[in-house]
C-alpha cells in the first residue's frame, strides 16, 4: 500500500475578498509541483463564495467538472442552456469535452456559499458536452458509501455520468462506524477528504479538511473517531 497525507492546513489558498479557496492541488496561483494531482483527479478546490458575488463566465475544454455544495446554494448558467441552483445534498457534473462556458454566482444577499468543485481528467478527449444534476437521499449515505459519480458506461444507481473510469462516493460514519471500499479496478487509487469529523485510515489520523490518497491496494478500511463526512474519490492513477 502506497499513502500520501494531505494536511488542511498544507493546502494552497487564495483569498479575493469575494472568494475564499482553498486548493488540495496546484490551481491558479498556487503552482506546487508535488501538488499537481492524484492519478486522474486534477483539482479539489474548497471555496467559500461571499453573498452576491460569483465566478463570471468563463471557458472549460476536456475535463470532468464535479461541484458539489456544502452549504448555501450556487446558481449556475451554461452555454448548454441550462440555469439552475445547485443546493445542499445535490451534486452537478459537467463534461466539458469539446468546449462550453459557464458562470457561477450566489445570489443569497446575507449567506456565503461553500463547495467543493473536483477536475478529473478525462479517459476521452473531445467529447460531447454533457450537463447533469441530482439530489441525492441523506438515507443512502448513512454508514455506507453511496456513488454520486459513476463512468458513464458503468453506472450504478442514480450515480451521475463522467467520461472516466472514476467514482465519487459520500458517507457519514457514525461515532466508531467503520466501512470498506474495495476498489473496483486493480489500477485504481483513493482520495479521501474529510469534511468535517475525525477518521482513521490505517494507523492515520485525519481531521476536518485533511486527506489522504491511498494506492497499490485492492481494499481500504475507514474508521470513524467521531461523527464523520467523508468525500472519496477512486480513479485510475495512470
Amino acid at each position: 500500500m502506497k499513502t500520501i497525507l494531505h494536511k488542511s492546513e498544507t493546502r494552497g489558498f487564495a483569498n479575493h475578498g469575494w472568494l475564499k479557496s482553498h486548493h488540495t492541488f496546484s490551481f491558479a496561483s498556487y503552482q506546487n509541483p508535488e501538488r499537481m494531482n492524484f492519478g486522474a483527479l486534477r483539482v479539489l478546490n474548497d471555496d467559500i463564495v461571499q453573498p452576491k458575488m460569483g465566478f463570471g463566465t468563463h471557458p472549460h475544454q476536456n475535463m470532468e467538472i464535479i461541484s458539489i455544495p456544502l452549504k448555501g446554494a450556487l446558481s449556475h448558467k451554461d452555454s448548454m442552456g441550462n440555469k439552475r441552483a445547485i443546493e445542499v445534498g445535490e451534486v452537478q457534473v459537467m463534461s466539458a469535452g469539446t468546449g462550453l462556458t459557464h458562470s457561477e454566482f450566489n445570489d443569497s444577499k446575507t449567506e456565503a456559499v461553500n463547495f467543493l468543485q473536483l477536475w478529473i481528467i478525462p479517459e476521452e478527449m473531445n467529447v460531447t458536452p454533457n450537463y447533469e444534476q441530482r439530489l441525492f437521499s441523506s438515507d443512502d449515505m448513512q454508514n455506507q458509501l453511496q456513488t454520486i459519480v459513476a463512468p458513464k458506461d458503468k453506472l450504478e444507481g442514480d450515480a451521475l455520468p463522467i467520461s472516466q473510469q472514476a467514482y465519487i462516493y459520500r458517507t457519514e460514519l457514525e461515532s466508531n462506524n467503520a466501512l470498506d471500499l474495495v476498489l473496483k479496478s486493480e489500477g485504481n487509487g483513493a482520495y479521501v477528504f474529510v469534511v468535517e469529523g475525525s477518521i482513521e485510515v490505517g494507523n492515520t489520523k485525519l481531521s476536518k479538511r485533511d486527506a489522504i490518497g491511498i494506492s497499490e491496494t485492492d481494499r481500504i478500511e475507514i474508521k470513524a473517531n467521531e461523527a464523520s463526512k467523508l468525500i472519496i474519490v477512486e480513479v485510475p492513477m495512470s
